[in-house]
């Protein structure tokens, strides 16, 4: 699959206004009655907002705030606040991420690693791509030794049809370079996650 690498295209408002009442009225809605008059309007900004992921890029976040830096230690970035949308279902997902990284001559400004979370949280996802991609675009902004990233959440289409599993977690890990390939980086990595709980 291609991965994103270009702003895309601003939302359409009342496109997704039409298709708000549209979808209210195949629900036997009716969306001109008094309680439904004005939500297809307050979706369509509500899902502007859910989706605003797709108007930036990973390259836009990173064109500054890159420094020079001889640290070679892991840098990690924890409990990192998400809020996403399921593709499969359209509802949503959340939880923490963290980030972690190993530099090689340059690190980041510290909110760029919560930037670059939110980018790709606020997209139509998959948990697992979403922690796979957030990975690879650290790794191709810093050209770091390694990066790990994981993902812990919990998925309201899991919650709220099917299993009806509500208390369920969703973990997701994905790491490059000597983050995978090093057991005591990835070591590192775990005892550093697990302190917090400490």
């Amino acid at each position: 699959m291609k991965r994103p690498s270009s702003r895309k295209k601003a939302h359409d408002t009342d496109a997704l206004t039409s298709a708000v009442r549209a979808f209210l009225s195949a629900l036997d809605r009716d969306p001109k009655s008094a309680e439904l008059r004005d939500t297809p309007a307050r979706v369509a900004e509500a899902w502007r907002h859910f989706t605003r992921g797709y108007e930036s890029t990973a390259a836009e976040i990173f064109a500054e705030g890159v420094f020079e830096d001889s640290y070679d230690g892991l840098v990690l970035v924890r409990d990192i606040d998400f809020y996403s949308v399921c593709e499969h279902h359209l509802v949503p997902f959340f939880g923490k991420c963290h980030v972690a990284y190993v530099p090689s001559r340059r690190v980041a400004g510290l909110s760029k690693i919560a930037r670059l979370v939110e980018l790709h949280a606020r997209r139509l996802q998959v948990q697992e791509r979403m922690t796979r991609e957030i990975a690879r675009d650290l790794q191709d902004a810093l050209k770091p030794r390694g990066v790990a990233v994981r993902v812990e959440a919990r998925h309201l289409c899991m919650a709220m049809r099917g299993v009806e599993q509500k208390n369920a977690d969703v973990v997701t890990v994905y790491a490059t370079g000597a983050m995978k390939t090093d057991p005591a980086l990835a070591e590192e990595f775990r005892a550093a996650l697990a302190s917090r709980r400490g």
